[in-house]
C-alpha cells in the first residue's frame, strides 16, 4: 500500500505546479460541463430510488458528482430532502439522514443486520480518475442533541474503493470530526473539528484529492487547511458516500448498558464535486 505522511501545515505540494496549489485551490484544468440548476428552483420529480419504494424527491444539484443512490437503507425516514430547518444553510433545501434502532438492511452481497451495522447513506458512483485532481465539498450540521455513540464507530462520510475497503473516512469517534486514513485498518486519525465546533452549526468541509499511488488528500474545515496526506490515496477506483454509517453497535450497548443505540440525525447541504475550488460554491 505504500508509506505516506500527514502534513499539518503546508502551503503547496512539493514538486507540484502552481495549478495544484492547495491553499489557493486554483487549477489550470477546465471546469467540467454541468447544469447550472439553482437550488432555489429545484424541480420536484417522482423518482424510483434504488432500494426503496417510489417517492417524491427533490432533484439536488451536486455539480459533477453525477447520480447517487441510497445504500442499504429503505426506511422512509432514513433520507429526505427538506427545506432548511436551521435557517442558516447555504442552500434552501438540505439533505436529512436519520438512523433509528433496527435500521439494518441487506442486498445480494452484504447484510448490515448480520454484521452489527446500521446506516443511511447515499453513494455517488461517477468515476474519479487516477491522476486527476478533484475538489469535493459539503456542509454538515450536527444537532446539539445528537448522541455520540462511541465506542460504536459512526462515519459521516467516506471515500470508498470499489471492491475494497474505504480509503478515507470522516469519523465522529469520541466527539467532533476526525479524518481517518483507513484502507481497512483505521491506523491514522487526525481531528479537524472539536465536538463544540461540530455541534449546532453548519460546518464546511472541502477536500482536494489526487487519487492513486502517487497522490495527495488535503482537508479543509471552514476554509482552513487542516491536514494533507501525500502518498497512496487509492489502490482501486474511488467513490464518495455520505450520510450516517454506524458499525460495531454492540460496543455502545455494552458500554452504556442499553439494548439499542439511540437514533441519530445529521443534515448535509451543497454536496458537490468539481475540478476547481470555485466550482464548489452553491448555485445562486
Amino acid at each position: 500500500m505504500g508509506i505516506g505522511l500527514w502534513i499539518s501545515s503546508v502551503t503547496s505540494l512539493p514538486n507540484a505546479s502552481a495549478s495544484q496549489t492547495l491553499v489557493h485551490g486554483k487549477t489550470s484544468m477546465p471546469k467540467e460541463n454541468k447544469p447550472n440548476l439553482p437550488v432555489s428552483l429545484i424541480l420536484v420529480l417522482a423518482l424510483a430510488v434504488t432500494g426503496c419504494s417510489e417517492k417524491t424527491f427533490q432533484v439536488v444539484d451536486r455539480g459533477s458528482m453525477g447520480p447517487v443512490k441510497r445504500s442499504l437503507n429503505r426506511a422512509p425516514h432514513g433520507y429526505e430532502v427538506i427545506p432548511d430547518p436551521t435557517g442558516s444553510a447555504p442552500t434552501e433545501f438540505v439533505e436529512k439522514f436519520e438512523v433509528r434502532p433496527g435500521d439494518c438492511f441487506r442486498n445480494a452481497d452484504w447484510s448490515d443486520c448480520d454484521n452489527d451495522r446500521e446506516r443511511s447513506e447515499l453513494s455517488a458512483h461517477r468515476s474519479n480518475r487516477f491522476g486527476t485532481v478533484y475538489w469535493y465539498g459539503w456542509w454538515i450540521y450536527v444537532p446539539e442533541d445528537y448522541t455520540n455513540a462511541h465506542p460504536t464507530k459512526v462515519a459521516l462520510g467516506q471515500f470508498h474503493q470499489y471492491n475494497g475497503p474505504p480509503a478515507f473516512m470522516f469519523q465522529n469517534h469520541t466527539g467532533g470530526l476526525m479524518v481517518d486514513r483507513n484502507f481497512g485498518n483505521s491506523f491514522q486519525r487526525e481531528k479537524i473539528l472539536s465536538d463544540d465546533e461540530l455541534r449546532g452549526k453548519w460546518n464546511q468541509i472541502e477536500v482536494q484529492a489526487k487519487w492513486g499511488r502517487d497522490g495527495f488528500f488535503a482537508v479543509y474545515a471552514n476554509g482552513e487547511l487542516k491536514r494533507v496526506f501525500e502518498g497512496v490515496t487509492a489502490n482501486k477506483p474511488i467513490y464518495l458516500k455520505y450520510g450516517l454509517y454506524r458499525s460495531f453497535l454492540k460496543r455502545y450497548k455494552i458500554f452504556a448498558d442499553v439494548d439499542e443505540v439511540p437514533a441519530q440525525t445529521v443534515y448535509y447541504s451543497n454536496v458537490r464535486r468539481a475540478r476547481t475550488r470555485e466550482g464548489l460554491k452553491a448555485p445562486q
